[in-house]
């Protein structure tokens, strides 16, 4: 058993390190969080291809709008750590945002 703890917190310290090398992403306990600063039609892609990852991965993030910016929160569940979904999804979005963009 403790064999099996031991590996489930180096998974969870490699998944931490991973979500640190995303620009951007803040970790509030349960909650990542990244404000982008998109137009509409920018946002509403974005939104659209997040929706199609998500549903994949089976993660549930949280896609606003907000004076301009698009706001996007992932959320671990209560009972759990920091999982592959999350991070996988973080990525995603960053790759998705450089490509609405234009961006590197």
């Amino acid at each position: 058993m403790r064999a099996k703890r031991r590996g489930l917190d180096e998974d969870t310290d490699y998944l931490s390190d991973a979500l640190s090398l995303l620009k951007g992403w803040s970790r509030e306990g349960r909650y990542f969080r990244r404000t982008l600063r998109l137009d509409e039609s920018q946002h509403a892609a974005l939104a659209e291809r997040i929706k199609v990852v998500a549903d994949a991965l089976q993660v549930h993030p949280d896609v606003r709008r907000l004076d301009g910016h698009t706001q996007i929160r992932l959320c671990t569940p209560a009972d759990s750590a920091l999982s592959p979904g999350e991070v996988t999804m973080a990525a995603r979005i960053e790759a998705m945002y450089r490509a609405i963009t234009g961006t590197a």
